[in-house]
């Protein structure tokens, strides 16, 4: 019979307790859990040590503070943006780009660091931001580097089209429409940005 990874596990015996990289796995998700339940505002090392069937001093033991426990939880937790899609053609590519942030700002731990950055302080915001941009911002402009250099030398893209506005241009605009605009991002929004702004702006030769 196939189970669930949410499937409850055996109550463990005393002698079987976790340690190491297991036990901080568990501390994270319990962290991310905590966040999606009660938000920043809500969550404490307290609440975090409960949902991961630990003591308190295990989790201080590793985090001083719960801000660097939730940016750790996050920066865990949050989609691969390592490997730029390689479909046959720039467009292609730039819209498997944008789906792969997508689905990172509307993973649990996405959704959840754009919760903390509306309860946090100006200063704790700050520390947030930097996830953001480890995260999700600079691996993103890093896979539209390697897509429009391809382009270029398969001649799709014009030679001046790596710079640093164009490469700007899919972030600044998928942050934007989906923090002032809540925007949802669909498959028809993101074809309409590639079309609309990134082939003309890339010179893509079409066809």
């Amino acid at each position: 019979m196939v189970t669930s990874r949410w499937t409850a596990a055996p109550a463990q015996a005393p002698s079987s307790r976790r340690r190491g990289a297991v036990l901080e796995r568990a501390i994270l998700e319990a962290a991310l859990e905590q966040l999606g339940a009660v938000g920043w505002n809500g969550l404490t090392m307290e609440g975090v040590a409960a949902g991961a069937r630990t003591g308190k001093a295990a989790v201080y033991r590793r985090w001083s503070s719960k801000a660097d426990l939730v940016a750790d939880a996050l920066r865990a937790g949050l989609p691969d943006l390592t490997r730029a899609p390689d479909l046959g053609s720039v467009r292609e590519d730039l819209l498997g780009v944008c789906r792969r942030v997508r689905e990172a700002m509307f993973s649990r731990p996405g959704i959840a660091l754009r919760s903390v950055l509306h309860e946090c302080d100006a200063k704790q915001a700050e520390r947030f931001n930097q996830v953001i941009l480890g995260g999700v911002v600079e691996p993103t402009l890093h896979l539209l580097r390697e897509v429009v250099q391809r382009g270029i030398e398969r001649g799709e893209v014009r030679p001046d089209a790596a710079n640093s506005y164009v490469f700007d241009a899919v972030p600044a605009m998928m942050m934007y429409r989906s923090k002032v605009c809540a925007s949802e991002w669909s498959d028809l929004d993101l074809q309409e940005m590639i079309d609309q702004m990134m082939v003309p702006l890339l010179g893509v030769r079409v066809g």
